[in-house]
């Protein structure tokens, strides 16, 4: 395993930068999600862009970003 090299210390490094880039995905999840159009769906595309980029937002203080 590549992970055996790794410092101790390193460790939890790789873990929080993992951690970072899970939120991130999934504050562009809901930022694209807010964006989507769906046609079967009769919702305010401004309030639905909205509501993703609240969540976004959200997600990355939640982490601190």
């Amino acid at each position: 395993m590549m992970t055996e090299n790794i410092a101790p210390n390193e460790h939890e490094r790789l873990r929080t930068l993992e951690t970072q880039v899970r939120v991130l995905a999934q504050a562009v999840k809901a930022l694209a999600e807010g964006l989507e159009e769906i046609p079967s769906e009769d919702v305010e595309r401004e309030k639905q862009a909205a509501h993703g980029a609240r969540l976004a937002h959200e997600l990355l203080l939640s982490q601190g970003l």
